[in-house]
């Protein structure tokens, strides 16, 4: 029996070490565990990044060469420092303070010492590279900006982090990588494939030639192009009639879903945030916590829509049966719902049905229609979750599912919400009325906004929000983008609303915004801006907004406009719309150049600068 026992014991030490040699000298031959070989080195070729057209395929974003300076600390032996510091123009406190960050990080791993040399730069360095031992140059590839705009969208590439390199295998200390925008969301797609040649290194650590003649050496691979959704024209246009203003603008295809502009303003020129003054520029940016040039107005700005929203309390009532579309109801300059509370409304005719109540934005009209569809129901709760599920068909309240890393949800109440604020339940739907006016609790982003436009557009249902087109020239058909998704309206109730939209401009509210053979469906509207100065809440200018699609019978695009302390839908965020349109579907702005010679010349930054500056403001209704 112990000699069965030593036998098997013997059998096994010796398949375990059979095993083992096998994986180290036949197996264990990945690029992974070359680079680790201390007898081999490794040198990454980088490929040049994909480009980013736009839908007419243009070209705005391409690559260029650059090249880094990079050490491998254990490699570097005494040098003059002196000569180096003045070769490559940096001071010797912050060379020594680099190498100490380098050979924390690894000593055997190559770190960056200076980021994206110039050609001449280079030129000058690689004469003189050989009296400095440890550093070498990489060859990598920097974005170039073929436009001035959509900085927001296209984002932008940066060096990866610590802890992204850790984790990811692909990345090293030095890499690029997109940081925001397109450039994020599709990284692994512009990103490409590294090459790779091996070295290999004698026992004086000199390199001696190709490791095994060039068996595992690949060449890189270029990023795969992507083409977006955005008309660039459009988009550098909305930019130009957003200077001096605030707010953002977000254009849709309603047919498709793909966004055609996406404009935040104020924004900034995508080319400062390349080359060595990129950090610099960054910290400006960042650090402009009034303007905010880095915040995406269009995706992250919530605001109160305002009358905008009152084509939704109109199909909810239409889908509730609850009104008429003929049925006349009163406005006396407001509704008065108690003995001393009233809602407001501007001057007009007394009597509307629903096309003259959209026409001319009557609150009366909507406060009544909201209180019918909330007390059809049993209960206050009851008849708010059931129009607050309404609203959220529409996509109010979420964050949409279009591809870029940043937005927010806005916010829709359900009944729960006011069921904390008044615990002994005695809200009732009068308590919410705000709500029927898109004020209150509501909040909304302007995407959200142009998509429920689109949804109007459409009749009844939209497609989700989305800006990738092609990638790698293959068009995207991805099910979240390409399959529509239903409101909770039945698409009959549209026409009636959509009538009225039309009034907005025949007749009503934008009626001096018509554009010359286009048939524009819209609507104004007004939100009351309050903000905190000294701890007090204070009303400023309200902002302006419009919501339109066009054409009527067959949309091509559909759009919000939101624009900050604007004072009236039709003031500023209605002349936007109408030269957006014209913009678009006729390729120039001809009819309406009144217009757009207003909006250039009209600035609100003495507006903003009103709550900062302590000069008196005006406080509306």
């Amino acid at each position: 029996m112990r000699k069965l026992f030593f036998v098997f014991f013997v059998l096994l030490v010796g398949s375990i070490f059979l095993v083992r040699l096998f994986y180290l000298q036949i197996y264990n031959t990945s690029a992974d565990q070359l680079s680790r070989n201390n007898a081999v080195k490794a040198i990454y070729e980088y490929p040049l990044r994909g480009d980013i057209y736009d839908r007419n395929n243009k070209l705005l974003v391409s690559s260029v060469p650059s090249y880094d300076i990079m050490v491998i600390p254990r490699e570097v032996k005494a040098f003059d420092t002196l000569e180096f510091c003045n070769t490559i123009h940096l001071p010797k406190e912050k060379l020594i303070k680099i190498l100490k960050r380098a050979k924390r990080y690894s000593s055997r791993l190559p770190s960056v010492v200076v980021r994206q040399l110039s050609r001449s730069e280079y030129a000058y360095l690689q004469e003189k590279l050989y009296k400095f031992q440890g550093f070498y140059i990489q060859k990598r590839s920097l974005r170039f900006y073929e436009t001035h705009c959509a900085s927001n969208v296209l984002g932008y590439t940066g060096e990866v982090s610590r802890a992204t390199a850790k984790k990811d295998p692909y990345y090293n200390i030095g890499d690029q990588t997109g940081i925001q925008g397109v450039e994020k969301q599709y990284e692994e797609a512009l990103r490409g494939e590294k090459g790779v040649r091996y070295l290999q290194k004698d026992r004086f650590n000199r390199e001696i030639g190709s490791y095994k003649e060039g068996l595992y050496d690949s060449l890189p691979v270029k990023g795969k192009d992507v083409s977006i959704t955005l008309d660039i024209d459009l988009q550098a246009y909305g930019e130009k009639l957003m200077q001096n203003k605030r707010g953002g603008i977000v254009a849709i295809e309603p047919s498709s879903g793909e966004v055609l502009a996406l404009v935040t303003a104020p924004s900034y020129d995508p080319k400062i945030l390349v080359g060595r003054q990129r950090s610099q520029n960054f910290t400006e940016l960042f650090y402009d916590s009034i303007s905010k040039p880095l915040m995406d107005r269009g995706l992250q700005a919530e605001y109160p829509p305002g009358s905008t929203f009152k084509m939704l309390n109109a199909l909810i009532a239409l889908q509730e049966d609850v009104v008429d579309p003929s049925e006349i109801f009163s406005c006396y300059n407001g509704y008065k719902y108690s003995r001393r509370r009233k809602m407001g409304c501007h001057d007009h005719k007394n009597k509307v049905n629903l096309d003259e109540a959209i026409a001319l934005s009557c609150n009366s009209y909507f406060a009544q229609v909201y209180r019918r569809a909330i007390e059809k129901y049993p209960s206050a709760p009851i008849g708010l979750d059931n129009w607050q599920d309404h609203a959220l068909s529409f996509g109010f309240g979420n964050y949409l599912g279009y591809d870029l890393p940043v937005g927010r949800s806005g916010k829709i109440p359900k009944s729960k919400y006011y069921d904390k604020i008044y615990p002994r339940g005695s809200w009732r739907a009068v308590t919410t009325l705000s709500n029927a006016i898109g004020q209150g609790e509501i909040l909304a982003t302007p995407i959200q906004l142009a998509n429920f436009t689109a949804a109007i557009a459409n009749r009844g249902f939209f497609y989700t929000p989305h800006f990738i087109k092609k990638i790698d020239n293959q068009p995207i058909t991805i099910d979240k983008y390409t399959i529509p998704r239903k409101t909770s309206i039945d698409s009959l109730h549209f026409e009636e609303v959509i009538a009225g939209m039309q009034s907005v401009f025949d007749k009503g509210t934008a009626e001096f915004l018509q554009v010359k053979d286009i048939e524009i469906c819209g609507k104004t509207g007004t939100s009351e801006n309050f903000t905190k100065i000294n701890g007090k809440r204070v009303q400023l200018t309200d902002h302006s907004i419009f919501i339109a699609f066009a054409p009527k019978h067959d949309p091509k695009i559909a759009l919000a406009v939101f624009v900050e302390n604007g004072y009236w839908g039709a003031r500023y965020a209605g002349r936007i719309s109408s030269l957006m349109i014209e913009k678009y579907l006729k390729g120039e702005v001809e009819s309406v150049k009144h217009l757009e010679r207003w909006v250039l010349s009209h600035s609100l930054e003495e507006e903003y600068q009103k709550p900062y500056s302590g000069k008196p403001f005006k406080i509306n209704r």
